[in-house]
């Protein structure tokens, strides 16, 4: 095995050398051909033609499962994802789910947002799932890892309390504009993949919801302008989706309240002294600055 974090997936190392062996023998693949491709929440890794996917500790069975049931159904219609390996899964590894997916060999360029438009498009037509997909609760989630928050100085979290607190105010009175549907939860350009002749793929359904598209379409515009790359590349999205998400009038409290949980999911989980937290840290002045257009750094 070919890593380079030693915690992916909030696992020791030893543990997810262990886990991954299992995982690799349940499919018949060869863990020393294995090699990380990410490691920020679940371990990912690719091995030959095949990538598996190790759930972050504490995932429970009904949500690993809920999103092989999603992306099989999503395969079946046709719709552009990443395609389930044909093995029987999720497998179980003592309480731990691996899942496996077709390896898209990928060139070193991220998917452009204009890509995301025609799948996040056809998405969000779709309002029959197979199974019950959860509702989206972003004030809820927020203050979970608010109440999960170590490494945070006191008055960094009281900024942040008040802050949700007035967008919770504000989200009362928001309307929505577009019917709720299948949501991806998290569309940016890492969630999605090229899939050869321009198009690209969705990948990574494990924020997949039932809820308002407009959430959605706030996350692509926050990464377009949040991760540098700019405003013409969140046009080219905009225009070939058909809806351009600023010109709505919730656009404000959605895309603030947006920016909270993608700042607060990550300070649960940063470590002190942490390059983590100091990304964490930077964003909290920034919004405590009023800045709107400050870049972040992936995390």
């Amino acid at each position: 095995m070919t890593t380079t974090a030693r915690d992916a997936g909030g696992f020791a190392a030893t543990d997810l050398a262990r886990l991954l062996d299992r995982a690799c023998a349940a499919a018949d693949l060869d863990p020393a051909r294995a090699r990380l491709l990410r490691g920020h929440t679940n371990a990912v890794f690719a091995v030959d033609e095949v990538v598996v996917k190790i759930a972050r500790s504490g995932t429970r069975l009904a949500s690993v499962q809920r999103t092989v049931d999603l992306a099989g159904w999503l395969g079946a219609q046709g719709f552009p994802t990443v395609p389930l390996h044909p093995v029987r899964q999720p497998v179980d590894l003592d309480g731990h789910y691996a899942t496996y997916w077709t390896y898209l060999p990928q060139p070193a360029h991220p998917v452009a947002a204009e890509r995301l438009a025609d799948p996040l498009r056809l998405l969000h037509r779709l309002t029959d799932p197979p199974s019950r997909l959860p509702a989206v609760d972003t004030v809820a989630a927020i203050r979970r890892s608010l109440t999960a928050t170590t490494a945070l100085a006191p008055a960094e979290l009281h900024f942040l309390t008040n802050r949700l607190d007035e967008l919770e105010r504000e989200l009362a009175g928001v309307v929505y504009v577009l019917a709720p549907s299948v949501i991806q939860g998290d569309p940016q350009h890492r969630n999605a993949l090229h899939a050869g002749h321009g198009s690209a793929v969705l990948c990574d359904w494990d924020t997949a919801a039932f809820g308002q598209p407009e959430l959605d379409l706030v996350t692509v515009e926050i990464h377009c302008r949040r991760f540098g790359y700019g405003e013409a590349h969140y046009q080219a999205f905009a225009d070939r989706y058909g809806y351009d998400i600023r010109t709505w009038d919730g656009y404000p409290t959605l895309a603030a309240l947006r920016e909270l949980r993608m700042i607060t999911t990550n300070a649960k989980r940063a470590a002190p002294g942490s390059p983590t937290l100091r990304e964490v840290r930077r964003r909290v002045s920034g919004l405590a600055s009023g800045h709107t257009q400050t870049r972040w750094n992936i995390l």
